[in-house]
């Protein structure tokens, strides 16, 4: 029941890159079914320009604010710097009554900064996960971190977050468990009849190979922790004669230049060009295991029933460690070897990381998130329930 209020809520969304473009989407999606109640505002920092515009397009994102601060060969520091200018002159200007950012990148930092220095409440999409090391992830453990201070309203995708957010002094009535909005995304994009733009991806599903999907891009592991990884894909391709190695690759030329100096033209590895969205759903959701570094996908593979190599020392998601649905396996080549050859061997191996439910989401996070936003607001009586 919606309460006497004079004027709409102005929800300014703030983001620069792809991983945030998607899991923002589903909150600005459902945003628009309360145009009486809710005045969406978009900011793009665009801190990565390309792989930003490919998602914008996809989901039909129309940003009143761009930054545009890409520039080639952009340090962390000049990234923080020159959202946090631009941002100040956009707030000062449109004063949002919220401010929402998400995840962990400098976007999400800057962004509830300058929200911060211009009093602005600041809602962080995705809280509370944590590795408690520095560096690892780097610069995103300390991107969540610090934005958890400047933060108002705490959204945690799980108990556990939660839990790590009370532990670090955060009220339990500032902390709303909503899942996490990328399995709303990664359902919204599923589609059994899919067809890919890529002929190759459409030819290894009409030949019935299997696929392996691998993803790498975290600043950790440029240079050497990469080319061990290039180095065990070349073993596993050798091996394999029914097994198709597909690599969607960054943009980064760091990344993409030591890829291509050991991986083109090699049979049954097909590199490609980053996918948008709604491609990378649903060839998730046809491979039969998974590689990365990504956190979402850490989340996205055991919702497809996916079992997950994960390409670091750390996670910061425990619960797809806890359900058995993925494993840290590093960047060593000999253990990248071993723990696929495990779960291309033995089909009991396999089955056992292939989870019925989700620890991450049900695809209601951005209503509960919304709702929860109304309630606090006095649109709603009542705060909507948690995910459980």
């Amino acid at each position: 029941m919606k309460k006497n209020k004079q004027s709409k809520i102005k929800i300014a969304f703030v983001f620069g890159t792809r991983p945030e473009s998607i899991k923002m989407f589903p909150i600005i999606r459902e945003v628009k079914e309360y145009p009486n109640w809710i005045e969406p505002l978009i900011i793009l920092t665009a801190q990565h320009r390309e792989m930003l515009d490919q998602m914008i397009n996809l989901f039909q994102i129309k940003p009143d604010v761009d930054l545009n601060i890409m520039r080639h060969g952009q340090s962390l520091s000049k990234i923080n710097s020159a959202s946090l200018l631009k941002l100040e002159e956009v707030f000062k200007d449109k004063r949002p009554d919220l401010v929402l950012v998400q995840g962990d990148t400098t976007t999400t930092f800057s962004g509830a900064l300058a929200a911060f220095y211009q009093k602005i409440k600041v809602g962080h999409i995705e809280a509370g996960l944590r590795t408690f090391k520095k560096y690892y992830p780097y610069p995103e453990e300390m991107n969540r971190r610090l934005t958890t201070v400047l933060a108002d309203y705490h959204f945690a995708p799980t108990k556990i977050a939660a839990n790590i957010l009370l532990q670090e002094g955060i009220a339990r009535e500032n902390i709303f468990i909503s899942g996490n909005t990328v399995i709303d995304a990664l359902f919204l994009m599923q589609n059994h009849e899919f067809q890919f733009t890529d002929t190759k991806i459409n030819q290894v599903i009409k030949q019935g190979k299997k696929v392996v999907l691998v993803t790498m891009h975290r600043r950790e592991n440029w240079g050497e922790p990469l080319k061990n990884l290039c180095q065990a894909l070349i073993n596993i391709q050798k091996k394999y004669n029914d097994v198709v190695i597909i690599f969607p690759m960054h943009k980064n030329p760091k990344i993409r230049e030591i890829i291509f100096n050991f991986l083109k033209d090699k049979e049954n590895i097909i590199l490609l060009e980053p996918l948008n969205y709604q491609e990378m759903a649903n060839l998730m959701a046809l491979s039969d295991l998974i590689l990365t570094d990504s956190g979402g996908m850490q989340e996205e593979g055991p919702a497809l029933g996916k079992p997950v190599l994960v390409l670091r020392e750390e996670t910061e998601r425990p619960e797809v460690l806890e359900i058995g649905a993925a494993k840290l396996v590093g960047t060593e080549a000999i253990n990248i070897i071993r723990e696929v050859e495990r779960l291309l061997d033995n089909s009991l191996d396999y089955q056992k990381m292939v989870v019925e439910k989700s620890p991450y989401g049900d695809g209601l996070a951005a209503k509960r998130i919304v709702q929860y936003l109304l309630y606090q607001y006095h649109y709603l009586d009542e705060s909507p329930l948690e995910f459980d």
